[in-house]
């Protein structure tokens, strides 16, 4: 049998940070034990690295086949190892054709065997005249469903009206499937400026905080009528936790993530015409920021996932700077846990807690039982991180690095990865992955 044991002076278990051994076996957890039982063989951290689970990035949009030219499986996936994500689930849309068949799952499944770093899941789609193909594509492996209750931005991918959200939603309590969806609302956008230009604060008006809360209004209505369970992505509004808190008490199954760019940065410090920084929903105020920060102490924000959305250099319009024509997305994908880690540290916050938002919680939003954590009969999916080293974002592994983050100081390096128990360092070990 092929074995590693890993040791480390600090590691990241379930139950807290303590010197310890991992032993595993053909690429499982086998053992933890106290830090002095081990083989001659083990290999030991240095005193500066803490042993942390590989990371689980449910968000993240690879685009391959279609728009392999935005992103793909080879270079998305070196991006997550270099980043200590060991797993990530591709978003359904933004790949050509979108992931809303049970053919157009086995096409992507297709072209991203044998080029895949880490491990790879899959978000099925949900969207208009697509209701026969739930069930098919979770009964193919599918971890769940993503829908948009606007428009996407790509022509592949259209909304759920309401009622296709309640029929989506009653498919999918029958099975106890989850939906997650992009939550703003149309026709409050409809209503606000449009954005043109280099102004950042024109776009911001231009997607208005008053979107999220009324389309997760919509959404916990819709969940709460079907008892289906939801999960809201990208959270950036902190004025609608409330209405988030106040669901989960009245029993309704809705979780939420928010992103590293949320917890990052600030309207208030986006310069005019960068428009590397533009997303949907947009960064807001530094409020925004601190409210989520926030609530994810008090756990009424689950999770922390990249949503990495790159695109070429020209669709960003670096040139003139115009946040109504570039594209909305941020790639952070390599820089995820450093950026979240960089926050959290100036906040108090321990590495105990960035280990469970972004490994643990969204390895149980997806299901997948064998990921999330340090503990015997997990995948021995093993990150030595420095968490002291500071450095300068520059090159990064993404197709295209067009990122907000270049030039950013930020605090905790990855050092070296294990992807069930082999040496990860960018080479195709990963595997393709089904739902449980």
């Amino acid at each position: 049998m092929s074995r590693l044991v890993v040791r480390a002076r600090r590691v990241v278990l379930p139950d807290g940070q303590r010197a310890a051994a991992v032993h595993s076996a053909d690429g499982r957890i086998t053992a933890v034990t106290a830090f002095d039982d081990v083989p001659a063989d083990a290999v030991t951290l240095a005193d500066d690295e803490v042993l942390l689970p590989g990371l689980v990035d449910s968000h993240v949009h690879v685009n391959e086949p279609g728009r392999t030219h935005w992103e793909g499986f080879a270079s998305a996936t070196r991006a997550a190892i270099a980043g200590g994500v060991t797993t990530i689930v591709d978003m359904p849309l933004n790949s050509i054709p979108a992931t809303t068949t049970v053919e157009a799952l086995h096409v992507k499944r297709d072209v991203a065997k044998g080029q895949v770093a880490a491990d790879v899941a899959f978000w099925g789609g949900a969207v208009p005249g697509n209701l026969d193909q739930l069930r098919p594509l979770l009964e193919a492996g599918v971890v769940g469903f993503k829908c948009f209750l606007l428009d996407s931005g790509v022509p592949e991918f259209p909304p759920l009206d309401d009622a296709g959200l309640r029929a989506a939603l009653g498919e999918l309590a029958t099975v106890d499937g989850l939906l997650i969806a992009h939550a703003e609302d149309a026709d409050v956008i409809a209503a606000a400026p449009e954005p043109t230009g280099p102004s950042y604060a024109g776009f911001l008006s231009s997607r208005p905080a008053a979107a999220e809360e009324t389309a997760i209004g919509r959404l916990v209505a819709a969940a709460r009528d079907t008892d289906a369970r939801v999960h809201v992505v990208h959270l950036a509004d902190g004025d609608a936790l409330p209405l988030l808190r106040d669901a989960r008490a009245d029993g309704v199954r809705i979780t939420v993530e928010t992103c590293p760019h949320y917890l990052t940065f600030a309207a208030e410090e986006v310069p005019d015409g960068a428009t590397s920084f533009k997303c949907c929903p947009p960064i807001r105020e530094v409020r925004h920021r601190e409210a989520l920060w926030t609530a994810l102490g008090d756990g009424d924000v689950d999770q922390v996932v990249s949503d990495h959305s790159p695109c070429t250099p020209d669709l960003k319009r670096l040139e003139d700077g115009d946040f109504g024509a570039a594209w909305g997305g941020i790639a952070s994908l390599q820089v995820a846990l450093p950026a979240v880690w960089t926050g959290a540290r100036a906040r108090g916050i321990a590495l105990d807690a960035v280990v469970r938002w972004m490994s643990a919680a969204p390895a149980g939003l997806a299901g997948l039982s064998a990921k999330g954590s340090i503990a015997v009969g997990k995948d021995a999916d093993l990150v030595a991180f420095a968490p002291d080293e500071r450095w300068t974002v520059g090159d990064l592994e993404h197709r295209n690095p067009v990122t907000p983050y270049t030039g950013r100081t930020l605090t905790g390096v990855v050092r070296r990865t294990w992807l069930r128990g082999q040496v990860a360092d960018g080479s195709p070990i990963g595997r393709l992955l089904s739902r449980g």
